[in-house]
Protein backbone atom coordinates (compact mmCIF):
# COMPACT_ATOMS: atom_id res chain seq x y z
CA UNK A 1 0.00 0.00 0.00
CA UNK A 2 2.75 2.50 0.88
CA UNK A 3 4.46 1.82 -2.44
CA UNK A 4 1.26 2.59 -4.36
CA UNK A 5 0.71 5.78 -2.34
CA UNK A 6 4.24 6.96 -3.03
CA UNK A 7 3.94 6.08 -6.71
CA UNK A 8 0.93 8.41 -6.88
CA UNK A 9 2.84 11.10 -4.98
CA UNK A 10 5.75 10.84 -7.43
CA UNK A 11 3.32 11.13 -10.35
CA UNK A 12 1.74 14.30 -8.93
CA UNK A 13 5.13 15.84 -8.16
CA UNK A 14 6.18 15.20 -11.76
CA UNK A 15 3.26 17.41 -12.86
CA UNK A 16 3.73 20.37 -10.51
CA UNK A 17 6.40 22.13 -8.46
CA UNK A 18 3.86 23.42 -5.91
CA UNK A 19 4.25 22.05 -2.41
CA UNK A 20 0.73 22.19 -0.91
CA UNK A 21 0.44 23.28 2.72
CA UNK A 22 -3.28 22.58 3.13
CA UNK A 23 -5.55 19.93 1.66
CA UNK A 24 -9.28 20.27 1.00
CA UNK A 25 -11.72 17.41 0.33
CA UNK A 26 -15.03 18.52 -1.18
CA UNK A 27 -18.19 16.46 -0.67
CA UNK A 28 -21.42 16.00 -2.65
CA UNK A 29 -22.33 19.12 -4.62
CA UNK A 30 -19.69 21.19 -2.83
CA UNK A 31 -17.05 21.25 -5.56
CA UNK A 32 -17.31 24.86 -6.71
CA UNK A 33 -14.59 26.01 -4.30
CA UNK A 34 -12.09 25.00 -6.98
CA UNK A 35 -13.28 27.83 -9.22
CA UNK A 36 -11.59 30.26 -6.83
CA UNK A 37 -8.33 28.30 -6.81
CA UNK A 38 -5.60 29.43 -9.18
CA UNK A 39 -4.98 25.93 -10.40
CA UNK A 40 -1.66 24.87 -11.84
CA UNK A 41 -2.82 21.35 -12.64
CA UNK A 42 -6.09 19.43 -12.68
CA UNK A 43 -5.84 15.64 -12.75
CA UNK A 44 -8.81 13.26 -13.06
CA UNK A 45 -8.63 10.54 -10.43
CA UNK A 46 -8.63 7.97 -13.23
CA UNK A 47 -5.18 9.23 -14.28
CA UNK A 48 -3.59 9.02 -10.82
CA UNK A 49 -1.83 5.67 -10.35
CA UNK A 50 -3.70 3.57 -7.78
CA UNK A 51 -6.67 5.95 -7.40
CA UNK A 52 -10.30 5.06 -8.08
CA UNK A 53 -12.84 7.22 -9.89
CA UNK A 54 -16.02 8.30 -8.11
CA UNK A 55 -19.34 7.14 -9.60
CA UNK A 56 -21.61 9.43 -7.57
CA UNK A 57 -23.44 12.50 -8.95
CA UNK A 58 -21.97 15.69 -7.50
CA UNK A 59 -18.44 14.27 -7.23
CA UNK A 60 -16.38 15.53 -10.17
CA UNK A 61 -13.47 13.23 -9.32
CA UNK A 62 -10.38 15.32 -9.90
CA UNK A 63 -7.39 16.68 -8.00
CA UNK A 64 -6.51 20.35 -8.34
CA UNK A 65 -3.14 21.69 -7.18
CA UNK A 66 -2.75 25.46 -7.10
CA UNK A 67 -3.01 28.48 -4.85
CA UNK A 68 -5.74 30.12 -2.81
CA UNK A 69 -4.30 33.60 -2.75
CA UNK A 70 -0.70 32.94 -1.75
CA UNK A 71 -1.45 29.64 0.00
CA UNK A 72 -0.42 26.48 -1.88
CA UNK A 73 -3.27 23.97 -1.71
CA UNK A 74 -4.35 20.61 -3.05
CA UNK A 75 -8.09 20.07 -3.52
CA UNK A 76 -9.87 16.76 -3.99
CA UNK A 77 -13.04 17.64 -5.88
CA UNK A 78 -15.18 14.69 -4.85
CA UNK A 79 -14.35 11.40 -3.15
CA UNK A 80 -14.90 7.67 -3.50
CA UNK A 81 -17.15 5.92 -0.98
CA UNK A 82 -17.26 2.58 0.79
CA UNK A 83 -20.81 2.02 -0.50
CA UNK A 84 -19.58 2.18 -4.10
CA UNK A 85 -17.94 -1.20 -3.48
CA UNK A 86 -14.43 0.07 -2.82
CA UNK A 87 -12.24 -1.38 -0.10
CA UNK A 88 -11.32 0.92 2.76
CA UNK A 89 -7.73 1.28 1.57
CA UNK A 90 -9.14 2.69 -1.69
CA UNK A 91 -11.45 5.07 0.20
CA UNK A 92 -8.46 6.40 2.19
CA UNK A 93 -6.03 6.32 -0.73
CA UNK A 94 -6.15 9.93 -1.94
CA UNK A 95 -6.22 11.29 1.62
CA UNK A 96 -3.02 9.36 2.28
CA UNK A 97 -1.56 10.65 -0.99
CA UNK A 98 -2.11 14.30 -0.13
CA UNK A 99 -0.81 13.57 3.38
CA UNK A 100 2.41 12.21 1.85
CA UNK A 101 2.52 15.28 -0.42
CA UNK A 102 3.22 17.19 2.80
CA UNK A 103 0.03 19.00 3.80
CA UNK A 104 0.06 20.34 7.35
CA UNK A 105 -3.72 20.27 7.85
CA UNK A 106 -6.86 19.16 6.07
CA UNK A 107 -10.28 20.74 5.58
CA UNK A 108 -12.80 17.96 4.91
CA UNK A 109 -16.39 18.62 3.89
CA UNK A 110 -19.51 16.58 3.31
CA UNK A 111 -23.25 16.68 2.78
CA UNK A 112 -25.11 15.32 5.81
CA UNK A 113 -28.58 14.73 7.16
CA UNK A 114 -29.60 16.72 10.20
CA UNK A 115 -30.40 14.70 13.33
CA UNK A 116 -30.37 17.64 15.73
CA UNK A 117 -33.87 19.08 15.45
CA UNK A 118 -32.58 22.62 15.99
CA UNK A 119 -30.79 22.37 12.63
CA UNK A 120 -32.37 23.19 9.28
CA UNK A 121 -31.41 22.35 5.69
CA UNK A 122 -28.67 24.69 4.51
CA UNK A 123 -26.93 24.99 7.89
CA UNK A 124 -23.16 24.55 8.01
CA UNK A 125 -21.91 22.44 10.93
CA UNK A 126 -18.35 22.36 12.24
CA UNK A 127 -17.62 18.76 13.19
CA UNK A 128 -16.54 18.53 16.82
CA UNK A 129 -16.24 14.72 16.87
CA UNK A 130 -17.51 11.64 15.05
CA UNK A 131 -19.07 8.24 15.68
CA UNK A 132 -17.88 5.49 13.35
CA UNK A 133 -20.72 3.10 12.55
CA UNK A 134 -19.49 2.09 9.10
CA UNK A 135 -18.96 -1.49 10.25
CA UNK A 136 -15.18 -1.50 10.29
CA UNK A 137 -12.11 0.55 11.13
CA UNK A 138 -10.27 1.55 7.95
CA UNK A 139 -6.88 0.90 9.59
CA UNK A 140 -7.75 -2.79 10.02
CA UNK A 141 -4.88 -4.98 8.82
CA UNK A 142 -1.09 -4.69 9.01
CA UNK A 143 0.03 -1.28 10.25
CA UNK A 144 2.04 0.90 7.87
CA UNK A 145 4.64 2.19 10.30
CA UNK A 146 5.88 4.84 7.87
CA UNK A 147 2.45 6.50 8.05
CA UNK A 148 1.77 6.25 11.77
CA UNK A 149 1.62 4.22 14.95
CA UNK A 150 -0.38 1.01 15.37
CA UNK A 151 -2.86 2.55 17.83
CA UNK A 152 -3.42 6.21 16.87
CA UNK A 153 -5.11 8.53 19.34
CA UNK A 154 -8.48 9.92 18.19
CA UNK A 155 -9.26 12.24 21.11
CA UNK A 156 -8.44 15.35 19.04
CA UNK A 157 -9.26 14.20 15.53
CA UNK A 158 -10.95 17.60 15.05
CA UNK A 159 -8.84 19.98 17.18
CA UNK A 160 -10.71 22.65 19.10
CA UNK A 161 -8.09 25.20 18.02
CA UNK A 162 -9.10 24.80 14.37
CA UNK A 163 -12.81 24.99 15.22
CA UNK A 164 -12.24 28.14 17.25
CA UNK A 165 -10.41 29.73 14.35
CA UNK A 166 -13.21 28.67 11.99
CA UNK A 167 -15.82 30.29 14.24
CA UNK A 168 -13.88 33.57 14.19
CA UNK A 169 -13.61 33.44 10.41
CA UNK A 170 -17.32 32.63 10.05
CA UNK A 171 -18.29 35.51 12.35
CA UNK A 172 -16.09 37.95 10.44
CA UNK A 173 -17.75 36.87 7.18
CA UNK A 174 -21.28 36.92 8.55
CA UNK A 175 -21.68 33.18 8.02
CA UNK A 176 -23.61 31.33 10.73
CA UNK A 177 -22.20 27.94 11.73
CA UNK A 178 -23.50 25.18 13.95
CA UNK A 179 -21.30 22.65 15.75
CA UNK A 180 -21.89 18.99 16.42
CA UNK A 181 -21.07 15.30 16.17
CA UNK A 182 -21.08 13.52 12.79
CA UNK A 183 -22.11 9.88 12.63
CA UNK A 184 -20.94 7.82 9.63
CA UNK A 185 -22.68 4.79 8.15
CA UNK A 186 -21.66 2.61 5.23
CA UNK A 187 -24.72 3.45 3.07
CA UNK A 188 -26.02 3.53 0.41
CA UNK A 189 -29.53 3.42 1.94
CA UNK A 190 -30.73 6.37 3.91
CA UNK A 191 -31.44 5.63 7.55
CA UNK A 192 -34.75 4.49 9.01
CA UNK A 193 -36.63 6.76 11.44
CA UNK A 194 -35.89 4.26 14.25
CA UNK A 195 -32.17 4.42 13.48
CA UNK A 196 -32.24 8.22 13.57
CA UNK A 197 -33.94 8.16 16.99
CA UNK A 198 -31.23 5.77 18.21
CA UNK A 199 -28.44 7.93 16.79
CA UNK A 200 -29.86 11.02 18.50
CA UNK A 201 -29.74 9.11 21.79
CA UNK A 202 -26.08 8.31 21.08
CA UNK A 203 -25.32 12.02 20.75
CA UNK A 204 -25.14 12.43 16.98
CA UNK A 205 -26.15 15.75 15.41
CA UNK A 206 -25.71 14.78 11.75
CA UNK A 207 -25.39 11.60 9.71
CA UNK A 208 -23.61 10.74 6.47
CA UNK A 209 -21.76 8.10 4.50
CA UNK A 210 -18.23 9.46 4.25
CA UNK A 211 -15.47 11.51 5.91
CA UNK A 212 -14.61 9.22 8.82
CA UNK A 213 -12.17 7.00 6.85
CA UNK A 214 -10.26 10.07 5.65
CA UNK A 215 -10.18 11.60 9.14
CA UNK A 216 -8.90 8.34 10.63
CA UNK A 217 -6.21 8.27 7.92
CA UNK A 218 -5.20 11.82 8.88
CA UNK A 219 -5.16 11.01 12.60
CA UNK A 220 -2.91 8.04 11.77
CA UNK A 221 -0.59 10.46 9.93
CA UNK A 222 -0.83 13.09 12.71
CA UNK A 223 -2.43 15.69 10.43
CA UNK A 224 -5.10 17.88 12.11
CA UNK A 225 -8.52 18.14 10.45
CA UNK A 226 -11.22 20.79 10.29
CA UNK A 227 -14.53 19.18 9.30
CA UNK A 228 -17.55 20.99 7.84
CA UNK A 229 -20.91 19.35 7.15
CA UNK A 230 -23.53 20.97 4.96
CA UNK A 231 -26.88 19.94 6.42
CA UNK A 232 -28.71 19.19 3.18
CA UNK A 233 -31.87 17.63 4.59
CA UNK A 234 -33.42 16.58 7.87
CA UNK A 235 -32.85 12.89 8.57
CA UNK A 236 -35.55 10.23 8.22
CA UNK A 237 -38.64 10.62 10.37
CA UNK A 238 -38.07 14.25 11.37
CA UNK A 239 -40.13 15.65 8.50
CA UNK A 240 -43.02 13.94 6.73
CA UNK A 241 -41.20 13.49 3.46
CA UNK A 242 -39.02 10.95 1.71
CA UNK A 243 -35.30 11.50 1.24
CA UNK A 244 -33.52 11.79 -2.10
CA UNK A 245 -30.08 12.59 -3.47
CA UNK A 246 -31.68 15.34 -5.56
CA UNK A 247 -32.58 17.17 -2.35
CA UNK A 248 -28.91 16.96 -1.36
CA UNK A 249 -27.85 18.51 -4.67
CA UNK A 250 -30.53 21.20 -4.53
CA UNK A 251 -29.55 22.31 -1.01
CA UNK A 252 -25.81 22.40 -1.72
CA UNK A 253 -26.55 24.54 -4.79
CA UNK A 254 -28.58 26.93 -2.61
CA UNK A 255 -25.81 27.40 -0.01
CA UNK A 256 -22.92 27.23 -2.49
CA UNK A 257 -21.96 30.90 -2.11
CA UNK A 258 -22.00 30.82 1.71
CA UNK A 259 -20.06 27.55 1.84
CA UNK A 260 -17.44 28.75 -0.67
CA UNK A 261 -17.04 32.04 1.19
CA UNK A 262 -16.37 30.17 4.45
CA UNK A 263 -13.85 27.72 2.97
CA UNK A 264 -11.93 30.46 1.14
CA UNK A 265 -12.01 32.61 4.28
CA UNK A 266 -10.51 29.73 6.23
CA UNK A 267 -7.77 29.23 3.65
CA UNK A 268 -6.97 32.93 3.80
CA UNK A 269 -6.44 32.69 7.57
CA UNK A 270 -4.36 29.48 7.60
Amino acid sequence: MLKSVDTAVSFIRSRTSIQPAVGVILGSGLGNVVEAIEGEISIPYSEIPGARASTVAGHQGRMVVGRAGSLPVVVLQGRVHFYEGHEMHDVMFLARVIGRLGIKRLIVTNAAGGINTSFKPGDLMLISDHINMMGMNPLRGPNIDELGVRFPDMSEAYPESLRSEAKKVAESLGVMVQEGVYLALSGPTYETPAEIRAFRTLGADAVGMSTVPEVIAMSHMNIPVLGISCITNMAAGILKQKLSHQEVMDTTARVEKEFTTLVLGLLARV
